[in-house]
């Protein structure tokens, strides 16, 4: 009889694994085309295996959610849940959810036994901020991500100097990413707001330009970039969800997160 790990070797995996070119082509024949259509187009043909949109429901989410939800409201949204977010997130979330008619959301939370481990008084971010993302942010979307083929961002290029020249396509340890809104700017996003009469998050009207978790998080003052307010004091400018491309894979080792 044959052992169990032998018969694992008999396992074909059959999922899709891109590469650079595939983004390329992908890039070239959508160059030009505006989001909707193309995401109507990419769900219509449905080639591009399990996908799923990563939304933290922060002060611009509501954009990407509403093109998504237009075209397809079954494609799954991925909400990770730190445990350390604001309850005006929490609360914007349920509302976009309702208001778009999203089937499929889901919530991810950090491991908690690891939390136990590294962040037991729950300080961590007060003096290890790359580490407490790394634990309640980075590792949990990769357990959400592990058995998707392709998966959906919300960044753009104007939100900060490391945003720039985003591509609508890139390849991530062989996932697609889709970068939808890469290379829209405020104004395009505000025009979409109120063309569609879209909720806006509770604390953008209060200063709050990016939210992401509770402590971390701070008010833009004026002449800011949006993410200004993000991690206020440290050299850090990204949770580690997104790293910049520096291989084949399109992940740097270097910026990889150390629990």
């Amino acid at each position: 009889m044959a052992s169990s790990a032998a018969r694992a070797l008999d396992t074909i995996d059959a999922r899709p694994r891109y590469t650079q070119a595939d983004a390329d082509a992908l890039n070239a024949r959508f160059e030009g085309v505006d989001a909707q259509t193309m995401l109507r187009a990419l769900f219509a043909e449905d080639e591009l295996g399990e996908i799923a949109v990563v939304s933290s429901f922060g002060t611009e989410s509501a954009v990407l959610l509403h093109l998504v939800a237009r075209a397809d409201p079954a494609i799954p949204v991925v909400f990770v849940d730190t445990l350390r977010m604001f309850s005006e997130t929490l609360a914007y979330r349920e509302t976009l959810i309702k208001a778009f008619g999203i089937r499929n959301a889901t919530v991810v939370t950090p491991d908690p036994k690891v939390l136990a481990e590294k962040d037991e008084n729950e300080l961590r971010w007060s003096f290890d901020p790359d580490g407490c993302c790394a634990i309640r942010k980075v590792e949990p979307l990769a357990r959400a991500k592990d058995g998707l083929d392709a998966w959906i961002s919300g960044r753009k290029a104007f939100q900060s100097h490391t945003r720039e020249n985003i591509a609508r396509f890139e390849v991530e340890d062989g996932r697609l990413k889709l970068n939808p809104l890469g290379d829209w700017i405020k104004a395009d996003l505000d025009a979409y707001f109120d063309a569609h009469d879209l909720p806006r998050h509770p604390l953008e009207a209060e200063g709050y330009l990016s939210v992401g978790c509770a402590p971390c998080t701070s008010k833009v003052k004026p002449g800011e970039d949006a993410r200004a307010g993000r991690w206020r004091g440290w050299d850090k400018t990204e949770c580690g969800i997104h790293t910049p491309s520096d291989g084949e894979d399109g992940t740097d080792e270097a910026n990889q997160p150390v629990f």
